[in-house]
Order: structure tokens, then sequence, then C-alpha cells
């Protein structure tokens, strides 16, 4: 056993493992769509049905991979879950057909699921609830200067291959999975005894704990739901924006270079733009304020969700790249506020869980939208497909209203009772 002294501190090791995963998954992400679409064949309908499959899996386990780590090992949860996710893009990468990359994605589900929520657990409770905010904007930074590696790796094993960047990828994010079981520290958790462990009773309780967490807080529950929206419109976008540009649009010469160039393109200018933009939010926005993240996430979505539905309308390319852009650079821009709400919102004891029924509800949410905007992309058009997908995240802007009137009242009812210790 490696001895503690050797760990790495749980901020460096979190921001290497952003800049790594990043970097690894982003060299897949950055061709993989172009790879169904080119090399597997799949139809619109097709791309949507493999990412349905994809959040069957994370729906059905997210909340049991939360509790377990809840209750066994955050870290544990993080290490198999990097592996699982590596090596199901070999698998897709080895093998281009449709069932077997309906399965490979099914893996990617199982290793998601561990991975989410147990991270972000993980570090809440190594660094304390009052510094995450800062250090998920600062990893969402690292990440994006991956994802710009990425883009340019990705396309030049593209280039040779369209299966490379998943081979490379997958084998390397095995590689971190390793790295992370090495050095990975967990100092702060309580792991439950040997008996505790082999118990049920212990599992139920931290899912009673974790939905016990969600009913006795509203603002929780608003929080949940507009997971559920999350997920409702982003299948749509993520399996066929890709497919919209081979579709739609011809692509304008770019000298010597192949078309599949612009896909590097595409990630770098959204990159760049993100980590300027994530910049701006972390000197300007306290994120310990919880009306300020609402606030902010409002203005983000409310431009999401205008550059999306001008994604699909758009009949120039360079419109369509300037609404791509926004789409993913507002998105990008409101994860890690969305994920520090959340976190700031939970009791420690069921974190995790709790984190992983967010995601569930994505899961579902992708479940629910993605098999109809697939349909209506096969059927109608992928323009209406994308259309419908912005739409779908519209219902989120009310629920923000909401929210911040709650957390309004709350500061209210604070003032009065410190009014009232005073007196």
């Amino acid at each position: 056993m490696l001895d503690h002294r050797r760990r790495l501190g749980a901020t460096t090791l979190y921001l290497i493992n952003s800049g790594a995963s990043a970097l690894f998954f982003g060299t897949i992400f950055v061709v993989n769509l172009v790879y169904q679409v080119e090399v597997a064949h799949l139809n619109p309908l097709q791309i949507v049905l493999v990412g349905t499959a994809l959040e069957t899996v994370c729906f059905f386990c997210q909340i049991p991979t939360g509790v377990l780590a809840d209750v066994y090992s955050r870290r544990l949860a993080v290490v198999l879950g990097t592996f699982l996710a590596g090596a199901a893009f070999v698998i897709e990468g080895s093998f281009p057909r449709f069932d077997v990359i309906l399965l490979s994605q099914m893996l990617w589900g199982l290793g998601a699921t561990l991975s989410d929520g147990a991270l972000e657990a993980w570090l809440a409770g190594e660094v304390g609830e009052e510094h995450i905010g800062r250090i998920f904007i600062r990893g969402e930074q690292v990440g994006l200067i991956g994802w710009l590696f990425a883009a340019v790796v990705g396309v030049a094993l593209g280039s040779m291959r369209l299966n490379l960047p998943m081979l490379v990828g997958g084998s390397f994010a095995m590689l971190l999975a390793l790295f992370l079981a090495l050095f990975m520290p967990e100092r702060s958790f309580q792991r439950a005894s040997t008996q505790e462990r082999s118990s049920w009773r212990t599992l139920g309780a931290t899912l009673r704990g974790g939905v016990r967490d969600v009913r006795s807080r509203p603002v929780l529950l608003v929080i949940l739901c507009i997971a559920l929206f999350y997920g409702l419109w982003s299948e749509g976008f993520d399996r066929l924006g890709t497919a919209h540009f081979l579709a739609n649009f011809t692509f304008p010469s770019l000298g010597a270079l192949k078309p599949i160039a612009w896909f590097g393109i595409f990630t770098v200018g959204s990159t760049l733009l993100s980590i300027v933009g994530t910049e701006f939010v972390k000197r300007r926005l306290d994120t310990s304020s919880g009306r300020l993240l609402i606030r902010a996430q409002f203005v983000l979505d409310a431009l999401m969700i205008v550059c999306l539905v001008t994604f699909g309308l758009a009949g120039n390319f360079f419109l369509a790249l300037a609404a791509y852009w926004g789409v993913t650079v507002f998105r990008t821009i409101s994860r890690p506020l969305y994920t520090t709400w959340l976190t700031q919102n939970t009791d420690a004891k069921s974190r995790a869980t709790v984190l992983s029924m967010s995601g569930q509800l994505d899961a579902l949410g992708q479940i629910a939208g993605g098999p109809g905007v697939g349909y209506i992309g096969t059927v109608v058009s992928l323009r209406a497909a994308l259309v419908t997908a912005g739409l779908m995240l519209s219902p989120v802007l009310p629920l923000f209203v909401y929210a911040a009137r709650r957390s309004k009242q709350r500061a209210v009812v604070r003032e009065e009772d410190a009014r009232e210790d005073r007196l």
C-alpha cells in the first residue's frame, strides 16, 4: 500500500484529473460522432438511441453507485469509473458496429455513474464546502486547457484513422485510473465499519438520508428538477449537432487540411472562449452567495436557449458556428456554478447520493427527450430537432425565478432572526 505521505494534495489531484480527463476523453469526443456517422454509418435515430442506452444505464446506476461511494469509498468509485469509461471507448473504436457501440456506451455509462457525484463529494470532504466553488471553476479551466490539446491530438489521429482517437484516448484513460489509484488521497472520508458495509440496512439508511435531505429543502428539489430539464435538451444537441453540420452545411476550404480539421476548430474556438468566460465569472462572481449563483445561471441558460434555437435555424455556416460556440460556452460556464449550488445545499453524509440523484434525473431527461428528438431529426429534419431541444430547456427559467424568490425569503427571515437576537 502506498504511504499516505506520497499521496498528492486533494486540490492538486483534482486539477490533474480535470486536465488529464479532458485531454484523454476530449481526444475521443472531438471525432466520436464523426466516427459514428462516417464509419459506423448510424442514422440520426440510431445515434440518439446509442445515447439513450447510455443514459438508461446512468439512470438505473446513479443512485446505487452514489450510495456505494458514500458507504465504501468515494476514491474507489472514481478510480473504477475512470477505468471502465476508458475501456468502453477502446471497445467502440475496435468494432464500428451499431450493436457494439450500443454496448460500449452502456459500459461508459456505468463508469460515468461511478465517478459522477463521487468526485465532487470527495473534493468537498477533503477541502471543505467553503472552498469548492473556486476549485470547481479552476478545475473547469484546467479541463478546458486539456480540451485545447485534445482538439489538436484528436484531429491529428482522426486524420489518419477515425478510430484512433478512441483507441488512444481510452487507453490513456485506463492509465489515468491507475495513477489515481496510486496517488489519490482520501483522508476525511469515514468508511462504514466492516459489519455496517456488509449490511443492506446501511445502504438503505444512506439512501433514505439523501431522500430526506431533498424533501426537507424545497430549493434542493428545484435544483434537481432543473437537472431533469438539462437532460431533456442536451441529448438532442450533443448527438445531433455534428450531424447537423455534416448534413446541412458545406465546410469552407482549409487548403491542404481535410474537412475534419473543422471539428478541431470547433473545439479550440469554444474552449478559448470558455476559458475567458470562466475566468471572468471566477473573478466577478461570489460563488458563496446562493442568490448570485441563481442569477448567473438564469442569464447563462437564457442565452443558451437563444443560441440553440439560432443554431437549428441558421442557414449560414458561420452564423451556425457562432451559435454552436454560444451554446457550448454558456453551458461550460454554467456547469460548475450548478455543481457548486447543488453541493452547497446538500448534507455532507449523503452528498454523493444527492449528487447522484441529480445525475439520475439528468439521465431520465435524456431518456425521455432523446428518442423523440432523434425521431424528429429522422422524420422531419435535424433543424426541427435542434429547435425542439432548445424549447425543452426553457422551463428552467421559471424554476430559477422561483428559487431566487425562495432564497430572498430565507434571507429576510435570517435578517429578522438576527435583529431579534440583537434586541
